[in-house]
């Protein structure tokens, strides 16, 4: 099994927080908004992220780790797509949007900074 490196900002955990308001946002656009199509995308991407990060904790080697973190960087980022489809849609005001994006903003950073730094130690 692959030695985790120290993880910044204990991304397991905002991944995991993070999928929870995702599920909570698909019951939401489920129930009081009657949307189904957005709503599913967005909690197949939103909660694959924190899923990703969880298996890169037992990963093989630091290759495989970089992989997974990329995955959950890529389902970040298509996550941030639906969250604007959502606001730009109006199923979600501008405060909804703006509570859950701090959460992905951080998510991404996060990602972006782990996988950055993972290169280095692969190289």
């Amino acid at each position: 099994m692959f030695t985790k490196v120290n993880v910044e900002n204990n991304i397991y955990d905002l991944t995991k927080d993070f999928a929870l308001r995702i599920v909570n946002l698909y019951k939401y656009l489920k129930a009081e908004k009657s949307e189904y199509i957005i709503s599913k995308q967005i909690l197949r991407s939103g909660t694959s992220i924190g899923a990703n990060v969880h298996e890169a904790q037992y990963a093989q080697s630091r290759a495989d780790f970089k992989s997974k973190m990329n995955i959950a960087l890529k389902e970040a980022n298509e996550t941030g797509y639906w969250l604007e489809l959502l606001l730009r849609s109006e199923y979600i005001c501008e405060s909804q949007y703006e509570s859950i994006h701090s959460d992905f903003v951080r998510i991404i950073a996060t990602l972006m900074n782990i996988v950055k730094h993972t290169e280095i130690y692969i190289s």
